[in-house]
């Protein structure tokens, strides 16, 4: 599939449902999510899209029965809302898609819940950084695996693993579009960056081994040794000069 380059015209309607996205993790940033069930936080997820106009792009995307992935502690991606419920200590990751009048935003952010420890703290902080970086790479006439070699060498050098089965990826008017941006250098297709370029760069980060599972659900990817994980993702649209991110999870 080729990469497909947004007009001004798309890339602002991507804009709409990135701001979307930032004022639904606005929200979340005031509640206390403390013994809270992540279906409860889905229900509320996918009402406060809906009253402002858009879909949630992950309801029944490729059967995906929920409106939004929240992933606990040792889950890295795709956890499915249910009536477990947020625990003090936990770090609970949020990933969100939202569909505006065809065109899709997506990004995630991890939350800490509580006290939780040293290592935690500084996983957070590490990938955030990391995205940072790597949005930073995404601009005109760099490649690919500069975002990614940014990102891992962001990780790595501070002793934590990026995971290698799921990467980041071209967005708009689907959920995944190419190109395909992994977290680290690999040996797959590497296209320049072109302005009107619209991607979703997401580090996923382990405390310990970068080596994954699927869960018996089919879904939800958790770390292969138990360790915690933690994620954040921006929707970022490539410009004539420099980026702009539609979703604002980081910012500089």
């Amino acid at each position: 599939m080729a990469i497909s380059l947004k007009n001004e015209a798309a890339i602002k309607k991507i804009a709409i449902a990135g701001n979307i996205i930032f004022e639904v993790f606005s929200m979340i940033d005031k509640m206390d999510l403390n013994n809270m069930e992540t279906i409860e936080l889905n229900d509320r997820i996918d009402t406060f899209i809906r009253e402002h106009g858009a879909i949630p792009a992950f309801l029944h995307y490729r059967g995906f029965p929920k409106s939004c992935c929240i992933s606990l502690n040792n889950e890295v991606v795709h956890g499915i809302p249910d009536h477990r419920r947020i625990e003090n200590g936990n770090l609970v990751k949020i990933d969100i898609g939202v569909k505006y009048q065809n065109y899709i935003a997506d990004a995630a952010k991890t939350y800490a819940v509580g006290e939780i420890s040293r290592e935690a703290r500084r996983l957070l902080e590490v990938t955030k950084t990391a995205l940072r970086n790597g949005i930073k790479m995404a601009k005109k006439g760099n490649r690919i695996s500069d975002i990614s070699r940014s990102i891992q060498n962001t990780v790595e050098e501070n002793g934590f693993s990026v995971v290698r089965e799921l990467t980041g990826h071209g967005v708009g008017e689907a959920l995944h579009e190419e190109p395909i941006i992994p977290n680290f250098v690999s040996k797959g297709p590497d296209p320049v960056i072109k302005a009107g370029m619209v991607f979703a760069i997401e580090p996923m980060v382990n405390i310990g081994t970068y080596e994954v599972r699927t869960a018996s659900n089919g879904w939800t990817i958790t770390t292969d040794d138990g360790s915690l994980s933690a994620h954040y993702e921006d929707t970022i649209a490539v410009l004539e000069k420099g980026n702009i991110n539609l979703t604002r999870v980081v910012e500089d």
